[in-house]
């Protein structure tokens, strides 16, 4: 834009020149070889701009010509660089993209076109394309090489860094991590690794001067730096309260100050007041503490603050809490659990009630039990309330990454991240869908045997057998024959529904009915006639029994099974004919060769 206006005024400038020549009348004369020429001025002066002009052009043509060779190779050593330029990018978003074949591709032709020793991300490419094709031993090696350049020295560690990660070298990693830390303070990934090492060798003081690099740096925010400065100082204070308490005294103060709701800072900073005995500021800490964030943790250190007071002082210690914070459910479990180790069971019993309406958890109901159990000693009711907290919710714990600790530490277990844990109810574990159970349970169901079919669901015109579902009964002693105007028991017959035998067979232990009500002897053995002849025709229930061995086995159809029978019925094993339910039944005496078997309907 500058140069535009720097041309127009120029312009101007020599258009003005002119005008104002053009206004001036005037000659010229010059007198060269004894020739005399005369122009006007402003002849003139276009004549001396006309040479100015041509002295100009031929400078730059002889110039143009002098620099040709030069001009030349720098048009193709520039076009040669934007190839190679264009293959890099190329190759770059196809290793992003995972395709190996292209990265190495490209790679190899901007190799061709670019050196190396110029562009640095060649090697990157290099070794991302290594990557993608599995060569992980090729892909060190040139991570390695990226050490000795200062430019690709941290592009080098990085790489060494997840390659030690991956094959679980946690001890390389942080070695490779230390060394870009002490390099450039600033990287993340470095100082988090060296971080979380130097806290879980419980070196506090290290981890604090790490924390002071970065803040000097500015790469991370002031509230994020102070946050992580009083885990560091609580963590430090809790190994040091016991063995010296000053220290951990000054640093836990310290961590108070940075995180004022930090309530592990105020708890460790308590025992502290509490090992030297100062008691007043240690309670007016928990207080202050209380007052922002009531904890259970907090309740139980104040109340306990001194060992020697009695439940009673610790029940008004309890109130103290309850008048500082009232209506919430942690004043109110505090005055309930030191007024039940106080003997007060009306208070006990009316604080943990209101634990129960605001926060109906475990710990509620469990609190329930012992009073109950303290007071009137019902075991019902005590059971009652225990089946209650085994349904309820869980309490609140700290939680990190899964993992649930009674306690709170300065980094999780699990990842090693710093400040992880947080005072929150646990996820509790989903229950198995019912289908899930339905799919499961579906191999025992069909392993358990088919349920007996109801003789009303037969359909008419058929005889069910039911000594083939039930089992075989006992045999019976013979017994004297029974009147005819009583319904003699007897076995069931075989299962064919063919037409009754012409003579009784006394197998099934019951005499044939006679004309008077007179004793007989007992029944001759199975087998064999009332003469004691054998019998021409095979036992009734030997020859079902045959049958059925014989006869190929049936997928039996499922159905609703029968009501239950009631336990008198002595027919149960009697064999039922179901007919037309008009059917009046017909006499065994007007069978022909029946000989008075009796008939079911």
């Amino acid at each position: 834009m500058l140069r535009v206006l720097f041309f127009l005024v120029l312009v101007f400038l020599v258009g003005l020149g002119f005008a104002w020549l053009a206004d001036r009348p005037g000659e010229m004369v010059v007198t060269f070889d004894g020739y005399r020429y005369q122009v006007t001025l402003m002849v003139a002066a276009v004549i001396v701009a006309a040479l100015v002009a041509a002295v100009m052009l031929g400078w730059w043509l002889v110039k143009a010509i002098w620099n040709s060779p030069y001009t030349v190779s720098r048009y193709f050593r520039v076009r040669r660089r934007d190839r190679g330029y264009q293959a890099l990018s190329t190759g770059m978003i196809a290793a992003g993209a995972g395709d190996a074949a292209l990265a190495r591709r490209k790679n190899r032709e901007a190799l061709k076109l670019i050196s190396s020793d110029r562009e640095p991300l060649l090697h990157l490419l290099d070794a991302q394309a290594s990557l993608l094709e599995g060569d992980h031993d090729s892909a060190r090696e040139k991570f390695k090489a990226m050490l000795d350049d200062p430019e690709t020295r941290l592009l080098g560690l990085r790489g060494l860094y997840l390659e030690a990660e991956r094959l679980g070298e946690r001890q390389a990693a942080r070695h490779y991590a230390t060394q870009a830390a002490e390099i450039a303070p600033q990287l993340g990934w470095a100082s988090e690794s060296v971080l979380e090492e130097r806290i879980a060798g419980g070196d506090w003081d290290g981890a604090l001067r790490l924390v002071e690099a970065q803040r000097g740096n500015r790469q991370v925010e002031r509230e994020h730096v102070n946050r992580r400065r009083a885990v560091l100082l609580t963590a430090k204070a809790m190994s040091l309260v016991e063995a010296d308490p000053l220290t951990a005294r000054n640093a836990a103060q310290e961590a108070v100050r940075l995180a004022p709701d930090f309530v592990p800072a105020a708890l460790v900073a308590a025992r502290a007041y509490i090992r030297q005995n100062d008691l007043r500021k240690a309670a007016k800490l928990l207080e202050t503490i209380w007052k922002k964030s009531p904890h259970p943790d907090v309740a139980d250190l104040y109340v306990h603050a001194r060992p020697g007071d009695s439940t009673h002082d610790r029940l008004t210690r309890a109130r103290k809490l309850q008048s500082l914070k009232p209506n919430n459910p942690e004043s109110n479990y505090a005055v309930a659990r030191a007024a039940l180790e106080a003997g007060e069971m009306d208070l006990a019993r009316s604080a943990a009630e209101s634990v129960v309406r605001q926060e109906p958890r475990e710990r509620a109901f469990l609190l329930m039990a012992d009073i109950e159990e303290a007071s009137t000693g019902e075991q019902g009711r005590v059971r009652e309330w225990l089946s209650r907290a085994l349904r309820a919710p869980r309490d609140a714990a700290w939680v990190a990454d899964g993992y649930v600790s009674e306690r709170w530490a300065p980094f999780s277990p699990v990842t090693g991240r710093i400040d992880a844990f947080e005072w929150k109810v646990p996820v509790e574990r989903a229950a198995q869908m019912i289908e899930q159970d339905r799919d499961e349970l579906q191999p025992a169901r069909e392993a358990l045997p088919t349920p007996v079919e109801a003789v009303a669901d037969k359909p008419a015109g058929k005889i069910v057998d039911a000594e083939k579902t039930a089992p075989d009964p006992a045999p019976e002693q013979p017994k004297q024959a029974a009147p005819k105007s009583q319904p003699p028991a007897s076995a069931p017959p075989s299962a064919a529904a063919v037409p009754p035998a012409p003579a009784a067979k006394p197998s099934d232990g019951a005499a044939a009915p006679a004309p008077a009500p007179a004793p007989v002897s007992a029944p001759a053995p199975a087998g064999k006639g009332p003469d004691g002849k054998p019998d021409a025709k095979p036992d009734a229930r030997a020859e079902a029994r045959a049958e059925a061995k014989a006869a190929p086995a049936e997928k039996p159809v499922p159905r609703t099974p029968a009501r239950p029978k009631p336990a008198d019925n002595k027919a149960a094993g009697a064999v039922m004919f179901v007919g037309p339910p008009d059917d009046p039944g017909v006499d065994p005496e007007d069978i022909p060769g029946a000989n008075g078997r009796p008939r079911l309907f």
